[in-house]
């Protein structure tokens, strides 16, 4: 729903009557953005989003947002099935006070939390859920902050780490995606691989009819992120076993369409968005960003 417009009155009009409904015209004009909730990254707390919640309420003003402070800079390496149940608190509070819906917007590893969110709680009222540069497929790459989990171990040998259950206790272990070990991350990784319906469960159609209970998916990444490994990982693009990056149409989780992602793009309700330039750290204070690729769904 767009926000309502509010009408000009002409000069010298008068009345009591005119005065009260300009005042209720007013209150329905603030109050038609829904609320925004956000869920910051590894490594990020509240204070990393203090841009992006400008920009929210620069254009939408009135737009109650939330970022929620919650496992923040080291403990955001706590486990994430651990994260989610007490992110699902804050998360039902904030949807309870808002009967016309709210919207998600997720960086990074939040965009895996909110995931599991959407799929794991039955009757929410989110309308739009923005992905910024979260490694929806997984994540295979040397970057940095591999480097300040697992020191100087290379990716090839991350799997050694993270496919136990001492390993899956570390949060970047539960998206781990070892390409050249296909075998053991089905079978060892206790997040992921049930989250994109890649090893059946109990729970997937309940978790899909959850999942699609969405009005739009809105996918934000970009070549040059530096992070997101490989970087199409933001829109369920992911390596093949000769690190040949499979886009998301071809992979089988949407082929199948596992956890709704295929129903929602037939819907018309996924949208992509590119931008190039742009570094992991910094999507969320880039005001272009936000203007081309967050503003429109946010109302």
């Amino acid at each position: 729903m767009w926000p309502m417009k509010c009408p000009r009155v002409a000069a010298g009009s008068r009345g009591p009557m005119l005065l009260l409904l300009l005042l209720v015209v007013a209150g329905v004009c603030v109050d038609s953005y829904k609320p925004v909730i956000i869920v910051h990254g590894i490594f990020d707390g509240p204070q990393q989003f203090q841009n992006l919640s400008r920009f929210i309420k620069k254009v939408h003003p009135g737009t109650e947002v939330t970022v929620i402070d919650l496992y923040d800079d080291l403990l955001s390496l706590q486990p994430l099935w651990k994260q989610v149940p007490d992110f699902r608190q804050s998360f039902n509070s904030i949807m309870k006070n808002a009967p016309d819906g709210v919207h998600l917007l997720c960086f990074s590893q939040g965009g895996l939390i909110c995931r599991a969110l959407l799929s794991t709680t039955p009757n929410h009222n989110v309308h739009t859920f923005i992905s910024l540069s979260s490694p929806l497929a997984g994540q295979y790459g040397d970057t940095d902050y591999l480097q300040k989990v697992f020191h100087k171990t290379l990716k090839k040998n991350v799997h050694f780490i993270c496919y136990n259950k001492f390993g899956q206790k570390v949060s970047i272990c539960d998206y781990w995606n070892d390409p050249h070990q296909r075998l053991s991350y089905l079978r060892n990784n206790i997040f992921l691989p049930l989250l994109n319906g890649e090893r059946p469960h109990s729970d997937m159609t309940a978790w899909r009819e959850n999942f699609l209970q969405i009005e739009k998916l809105v996918l934000i990444g970009g070549p040059d992120d530096g992070v997101i490994t490989p970087w199409q990982s933001s829109h369920f693009g992911f390596y093949d076993s000769s690190e040949n990056v499979v886009e998301m149409q071809k992979q089988e989780f949407y082929l199948n369409d596992a956890f709704g992602l295929k129903t929602l793009d037939q819907r018309g309700d996924l949208v992509t968005c590119v931008h190039s330039g742009v570094k992991h750290t910094t999507w969320h204070s880039n005001f272009t960003v936000f203007r081309n690729c967050m503003e429109k769904w946010l109302t």
